[in-house]
């Protein structure tokens, strides 16, 4: 998919992939209030890099990376957030549409938990996986070597079979 610069060209891009930006915020967040800043967020860095994505990459692996960079950098920073001056379209900012399409299945709510509670690289990883990107994808977005994704998925799922097995 080619993309422009300007506004149309993001709006249909974010539309199209706005999923990813939903899950990665509902995995970094702990309530709707930071869920939906989170968002604004991902969304803002995401407009501000729009013109310097270079289509030779995946449109999905450089909004995974930047939703992800943002998430992480969200929650290590304890400043306060800039207002963004101009209200974002309520379609884009409708979680609940993306969260009804998660399956509500005790054992899935229990993982899902279990991801929240997993350290932030660790948490990312994960769930790039469980989207069905392969280590060399993730280590692409991660921006970290494919033995580095191999070796914190594997400790990653070591801890949450560990804890799925023992949490009640």
């Amino acid at each position: 998919m080619h993309v422009g610069n300007n506004s149309e060209d993001f709006l249909n891009a974010l539309a199209s992939h706005k999923g990813i930006v939903y899950k990665v915020a509902n995995s970094y967040s702990r309530n709707d209030a930071s869920k939906k800043d989170l968002i604004q967020e991902i969304i803002v860095q995401l407009w501000l890099s729009f013109d310097k994505y270079d289509d030779d990459y995946k449109l999905s692996t450089w909004i995974y990376r930047i939703a992800l960079n943002v998430s992480i950098s969200y929650y290590r920073k304890e400043k306060r957030r800039r207002v963004i001056s101009q209200p974002l379209p309520d379609e884009l900012l409708h979680i609940d549409t993306v969260e009804k399409e998660v399956s509500k299945q005790p054992e899935v709510e229990k993982l899902q938990r279990l991801i929240k509670e997993l350290k932030e690289l660790d948490r990312a990883i994960i769930m790039l996986s469980l989207d069905g990107y392969d280590q060399q994808e993730i280590a692409d977005i991660m921006g970290i070597s494919v033995t580095n994704v191999s070796t914190r998925k594997s400790r990653a799922k070591k801890k949450l079979r560990q804890k799925f097995e023992t949490d009640t």
